[in-house]
């Protein structure tokens, strides 16, 4: 009986070899290395993590003084209601893993910036 062969593309480099199909479909477990094992996964701990509301600091680029500090978002945003141009003002977000202030980048800033007289209104609602 004739063999069927197939073209095998799993070589490395540019070319590829013509293999019986016999070969072709053993499975790659069968040419294991000896002494190898891939360990066993453990399930992961079903911990959540804690929660905490973002905490912002705003500070005044010209003067330095801080305008607000520790506070929450909806809080940030009614700071950014006084402020005349989102270049004014340095906003910081904590970070509790690492234990600092990190500034936040121009589009986050945006973020906050844009919502802006939004919060009053929810809190007339």
């Amino acid at each position: 009986m004739a063999k069927t062969w197939v073209l095998e593309t799993q070589t490395k480099g540019t070319g590829a070899n013509m293999v019986p199909l016999d070969s072709a479909l053993k499975k790659p477990g069968a040419q294991a290395v000896p002494g190898f094992v891939f360990r066993k996964l453990e399930p992961q701990a079903a911990d959540e993590p804690e929660v905490h509301p973002h905490r912002f600091k705003i500070v005044d680029v010209m003067t330095r003084q801080v305008l607000a500090e520790g506070v929450d978002a909806r809080v940030a945003i009614c700071v950014l209601d006084d402020v005349r141009s989102i270049v004014d003002v340095s906003v910081f977000v904590w970070e509790p893993t690492a234990e600092r202030w990190r500034l936040l980048t121009f589009g986050e800033t945006r973020l906050l910036w844009d919502h802006r007289g939004r919060a009053r209104e929810l809190a007339r609602a």
